[in-house]
């Protein structure tokens, strides 16, 4: 398993390597505040954009992650931001995280394209045995979607994070395991079934 930046496309949305040229898209799409209320850090600036992207290549040079801008295909545009990280190839084991969207493409395909795109990817190309999630234990939205696309919860890690704002966040882990992966492939393929027919 050895995870590099890649090109996945999806039907609605293209999840490409994540550049510099990517900042004045993904600072219009992260300008609003709510966005960030789960996140430790804040991006809705484009200095705090520009760090974020940042970041995410740093991680990328030092072998721990592989970030993506999420790309409106009928735009063209970025519209958001995901990744592979915390990566331990020795144990053939990722992350998908640091995921957000503008607020136009929240409750849309985006999201659940992105995923199947991340998971078919991670499973079937890079032969990943497990790939894990991390939430806000206050961010029932995105627990629930967790557990709606087949993850399993597995526990809380206690005081794991200082948020930006100086709260303490507790951090719930989920995952999906290879043996899993069939399952959940068929329930995201239906998923996105429905949301074409409804398109």
């Amino acid at each position: 398993m050895d995870p590099k930046p890649v090109a996945l496309e999806g039907r609605s949305i293209r999840l490409e390597p994540l550049t510099p040229a990517h900042l004045a898209d993904l600072s219009e799409a992260g300008s609003d505040p709510e966005i960030w209320r789960w996140y430790t850090t804040t991006h809705e600036t484009p200095e705090q954009m520009a760090a974020f992207i940042r970041a995410g290549l740093n991680m990328q040079d030092d072998g721990t992650a592989v970030p993506f801008a999420t790309i409106d295909r009928k735009s063209g545009r970025a519209v958001g931001s995901t990744r592979y990280a915390n990566i331990s190839r020795p144990d053939r084991r990722l992350e998908i995280g640091w995921t957000w969207l503008s607020p136009a493409y929240q409750r849309t395909r985006a999201n659940t394209e992105a995923k199947y795109l991340m998971l078919r990817h991670a499973f079937e190309e890079l032969s990943c045995l497990r790939v894990e999630f991390k939430t806000d234990s206050q961010n029932h939205k995105s627990r629930t979607a967790l557990l709606r696309i087949g993850a399993r919860e597995e526990g809380t890690f206690r005081n794991h994070m200082i948020c930006w704002d100086g709260r303490v966040r507790h951090s719930v882990y989920f995952s999906i395991i290879d043996s899993e992966w069939p399952r959940v492939k068929a329930t995201l393929e239906e998923k996105l079934r429905i949301a074409a027919i409804a398109a």
